[in-house]
Parts: C-alpha cells; sequence; structure tokens
C-alpha cells in the first residue's frame, strides 16, 4: 500500500469511530434520561473509574496508556455533558495548575468554576455552586499545603477523588533578557520550588508573592520589567513569551490534587481513604491508633499533623490509607480506630490515582 491507500485506511476507520462515537453518545442521553428520573448523579467517579482502567488494561498497544486515558476522558467528558451539565470549581484565574488538572481529569466539556482562593473552591462546593472542586493538597517539593488540610478539617465537602499533575515552571516575560527583569512574580509554592535557580539567575532580583501562576503571568503581560513564574499554558492565555523553560530544582516536581464534592463514592477495588483524628497528648497514643491498621495489614500511604487550633501544642493527624471505608477490610479498622481517639473524621472515599 502506498500513501494515498493509507490515508483512504485512515478515513475510513475515522468514520468507523464516529460512528461508534455517535452510538456512544446517543447511549449517553438515554442513561441522562434515566439518571433524571431516579434523582441519581451525573458524576459517578467509580464508574469512571472502571472504565478507564479496563480499557488501559485491555490495550493492546501500539499506543501507550497516557494517551488511550486522554482519548476516553474527552469521551467521557462530552458523554457526561449530554447527561447534564457539570460544574467544576478552581483555584483560578484561568491557566493555573490547578485549573490544568481539572481540565485534564474533567475534559473540555465541562464548565470550569474559577475561584480566589482555595477557601472560596470549598465554599462553591458546599453552597452547591458547583458539583465538584479541585484543589491542591501536596507538592513533591514543598510538602502540604495547609490551607487545604485546615479547610477538610471544618468542611461539609468529602473527598471524592485525587490525580497528580508534573510541575514544569516556566520563567515568562516580554523583557528582553535576565538582565531587564526588576520583579519576578508568582505563587508562594512556585517560588519555592524554584528558589535555586532564582539565587543562581536572578539573585538581586527581588520577588513578591501574589496568589496565583496564573494571575502573575497576567501581570508580566502588562509590565516587561516584570517576570512571572507560571505554565506554559499561562504563557500561551497572557501572550507572555517563555525566557527560560523548566526551571524547577526538582525535575520530579508533581503537585497532588484533591477532588472535592458533596455525594460519597462507592468502592471500585482500588481506593484510598482519607481520615483525620484527634489524640490524647500522652506516650503511645499515636501507635494504639495506628495498631489497628498494621494488624489488618492496611497500609498507609501519607500521615500528616497540623495545629488544630483549639488550644497550644494541640494537633490534628491526618491520614492515607489504602481501600474504602464500606469495604470488609476497612470498615471495622476505622470504627476500632474511632474508639482509641478523641475524634475521628473519615474524609472521603476514592478511587486512587
Amino acid at each position: 500500500m502506498n500513501w494515498d491507500d493509507w490515508r483512504l485506511r485512515i478515513n475510513e476507520l475515522d468514520n468507523q469511530i464516529l460512528q461508534l462515537l455517535t452510538q456512544r453518545a446517543e447511549a449517553a442521553l438515554k442513561i441522562g434520561d434515566l439518571k433524571r428520573r431516579a434523582d441519581a448523579p451525573v458524576h459517578v467517579p467509580e464508574r469512571e473509574a472502571e472504565i478507564l482502567r479496563r480499557l488501559v488494561a485491555a490495550n493492546p498497544g501500539p499506543l501507550p496508556a497516557a494517551a488511550i486515558l486522554a482519548v476516553w476522558r474527552e469521551v467521557l467528558s462530552g458523554c457526561r455533558a449530554l447527561e447534564a451539565p457539570l460544574t467544576v470549581a478552581y483555584l483560578g484565574p484561568q491557566a493555573t495548575f490547578t485549573h490544568q488538572a481539572a481540565r485534564e481529569r474533567f475534559g473540555g466539556a465541562t464548565a470550569y468554576r474559577p475561584a480566589r482562593s482555595i477557601a472560596e473552591v470549598f465554599d462553591e462546593v458546599e453552597r452547591g455552586l458547583a458539583e465538584l472542586g479541585v484543589v491542591p493538597v501536596e507538592n513533591s517539593t514543598e510538602g502540604a499545603v495547609n490551607v487545604t488540610l485546615d479547610r477538610l478539617i471544618t468542611s461539609d465537602a468529602v473527598i471524592s477523588g485525587e490525580l497528580r499533575l508534573d510541575i514544569a515552571q516556566q520563567l515568562l516575560s516580554r523583557a528582553g533578557g535576565l538582565g531587564a527583569i526588576e520583579r519576578v512574580l508568582s505563587h508562594p509554592q512556585a517560588l519555592a520550588q524554584c528558589r535555586g535557580w532564582l539565587a543562581t539567575h536572578l539573585a538581586d532580583v527581588p520577588t513578591e508573592e501574589v496568589a496565583s501562576t496564573a494571575a502573575a503571568a497576567e501581570l508580566a503581560a502588562a509590565d516587561a520589567t516584570v517576570a512571572a513564574i507560571a505554565s506554559a499554558l499561562a504563557g500561551e492565555l497572557y501572550g507572555v513569551p517563555a525566557l527560560r523553560a523548566r526551571i524547577e530544582d526538582n525535575p520530579n516536581n508533581s503537585t497532588r490534587f484533591l477532588v472535592i464534592g458533596r455525594r460519597p463514592v462507592g468502592p471500585t477495588g482500588r481506593d484510598k481513604t482519607s481520615i483525620l483524628f484527634a489524640m490524647r497528648n500522652e506516650p503511645g497514643s499515636l501507635y494504639r491508633i495506628l495498631e489497628p491498621l498494621a494488624r489488618a495489614k492496611i497500609n498507609l500511604t501519607k500521615i500528616e499533623s497540623r495545629p488544630a487550633r483549639q488550644g497550644p501544642w494541640e494537633y490534628v493527624i491526618f491520614v492515607d490509607l489504602e481501600g474504602h471505608r464500606d469495604t470488609g477490610e476497612v470498615a471495622p479498622v476505622l470504627a476500632e480506630i474511632g474508639e482509641r481517639t478523641l475524634f475521628l473524621k473519615i474524609l472521603g472515599s476514592y478511587p486512587a490515582a
């Protein structure tokens, strides 16, 4: 076969794919009608996780798993939008890393609602202005995002998902070169992730914290003496070229994000559960609380402490563990932990990333 023959074959395959996508969309419309009659939620994370995992497992190649996931997330996004609109709040403005993470999870057919702060994302979800919210919770370089942890303590929202995003920081500016830069602006986490590069290349240039990386890019677009540390997407959106690419100190820099909502998520077979608890300030307290997990051979993936803000030197402990709160393996262990703590809050069970 020559080039023209192969192009004809690709056209035929594209037509077949389009026909199948149309059939899938028609099925989604029928499912949406059934969901409305039953007052069932449009977004069912456990079902979407099952679809994606099944397709990745069945993929014979040559497309890599990441390509399969990217294609089907958009298919799911488009079909979900046919059932009913889905609104997702995120830390804005447009082109923040949180916005990028939200788009990677929920696709282009979702309605995105930018919030001015992480606290406002929680508020939007709690008040029903958004079905879901996406918030950063920890960075591989700088650790926990404390604002998110603090809101989880008091919020009625539940964790319904997680995702990780590789963070590539760009130095964006309309300046002619590094010597023309008078200020470097970015979110505090982004500045911290690039402090080594800044100390080497812009040691005498002051840095300033702003609300988001995208806000920094917007300011850099208006002032050629300003540089922003932000994503390539922010540079494209605000028309600011990258003077230097990949300036993060850690090439393996990534951020974990949580999806928050108002509805608990059912088990998928590969889940995480997040909890927080308070304990007595006495020797052995933490060991006694975590001992049931060790006995049941349940793996912990994270443990973090935060001040309780109810008294000096009082703390709450955040724990992520493998498994779902409603399974026979995890449920009795959580009940036993609840008896050993001053209080226990289950933040949510959700498909593991």
